[in-house]
């Protein structure tokens, strides 16, 4: 996959970097070299957090499912489970990872700290886990992710751009993530960052379980406590959530303000190309994915991570944890043609079906 389109610069993401040097504590798994070595013939545990998100079942399963099978001469196997948004029902799936003897786990995890307990039982029992775009606590191995913090400030950037001189006339309303997910704090900090003292935030919420039926029922008592004509944007902290935002700006007849979003899903690109949304954030899933699998046939086959993890990031319970964070880029209706479709995320058909084709023309989508 083409990189070239994903050009935040490197810097950026020290800001969510441990120190190299960090002093080890209890449950430091810097010199981890996974469990002993075995060869092709592994299996690798896979649990991903809901399946509401498009891109969980059509980037990530798939993208590690395929680079696990060419990691390993196709002689390796991926063992999935899907939570749907059950941090419970997520422990239980380790539980049963772990009584399959998996040899490697990578976990995304539901509730970041209600999986700390269950991590440890899989290390107690050999088995090395991965922690996957949220970074799980407990004894974990490695990390891949995308720079949050730097998601946030993108989207605030952004935000602020579309606004230009109306950021002073009104107010936004800030839609950030579940409170249970890590991540949505550094994005709700990156936005904060950008966005403070060149804004007024007008209602500001985290979303339970990070659902569009929740950020539209916000949406609307932000609508109904702020005024409809006193808002003039609305920081969103994914796609999903701006679906359901725009649904109820639309009820209430507002129109023509900027939506912020994150992870390029289809709906949200298509929401772009109708001016419905402002933006997005481009995500590469297919590095992502290709590192957490790198990571786990490595650690399975008891082989050293440090050829693969450059960085070491910190847990609220691990220190110095070999990591890998994937830049990202702000996607708007100019450079849709140079991102996802580019990099073959969607095809121009995918986007531009139906009702979509005359304002894809208008921008070039062809």
């Amino acid at each position: 996959m083409r990189r070239a389109a994903v050009a935040i610069a490197a810097g950026a993401m020290a800001v969510s970097l441990a120190a190299c040097g960090s002093a080890k504590e209890s449950g430091d798994n810097a010199d981890s070299t996974g469990s002993a070595k075995k060869g092709d013939d592994i299996k690798v545990g896979l649990l991903l957090p809901e399946n509401a998100t498009a891109r969980y079942e059509k980037f990530d399963r798939p993208l590690i499912e395929k680079k696990v099978k060419e990691l390993t001469g196709g002689k390796g196997e991926v063992v999935y489970a899907n939570a749907k948004q059950d941090a419970s029902t997520q422990n239980q799936q380790v539980d049963t990872m772990v009584t399959n003897k998996v040899d490697a786990l990578i976990v995304d995890a539901v509730d970041s700290k209600a999986i700390a307990g269950s991590v440890k039982k899989a290390k107690d029992a050999g088995i090395p886990v991965v922690a996957y775009d949220r970074l799980a606590e407990g004894p974990i191995d490695a990390y891949t992710s995308f720079d949050n913090v730097t998601v946030g400030k993108t989207q605030g950037e952004a935000l602020l751009k579309a606004l230009g001189g109306k950021a002073k006339d009104g107010q936004i309303v800030m839609m950030n993530g579940s409170s249970t997910d890590p991540n949505a704090a550094q994005f709700k900090q990156g936005a904060h960052s950008v966005l403070d003292g060149k804004v007024k935030v007008g209602r500001e919420y985290d979303t339970k379980e990070w659902k569009p039926e929740n950020a539209n029922a916000n949406m609307e008592g932000a609508i109904s406590a702020l005024g409809k004509d006193k808002i003039v944007g609305v920081y969103s902290a994914n796609d999903g959530m701006a679906g359901g935002i725009i649904t109820a700006l639309k009820a209430a007849g507002i129109a023509d303000i900027p939506v912020t979003g994150q992870d390029a899903e289809l709906s949200g690109v298509q929401r772009i190309v109708t001016g419905e949304q402002y933006m997005s954030v481009y995500k590469p899933y297919p590095q992502e994915a290709d590192v957490a699998a790198e990571m786990a046939v490595a650690l399975a086959q008891g082989k050293s991570l440090d050829s693969i993890a450059k960085d070491k990031v910190d847990s609220p319970t691990t220190k110095a944890i070999p990591s890998v964070l994937v830049p990202v880029v702000s996607l708007t209706k100019d450079n849709i043609n140079d991102t996802v479709i580019k990099d073959g995320i969607y095809t121009v058909n995918e986007i531009c079906t139906g009702k979509y084709k005359a304002a894809c023309d208008k921008i070039g989508l062809k």
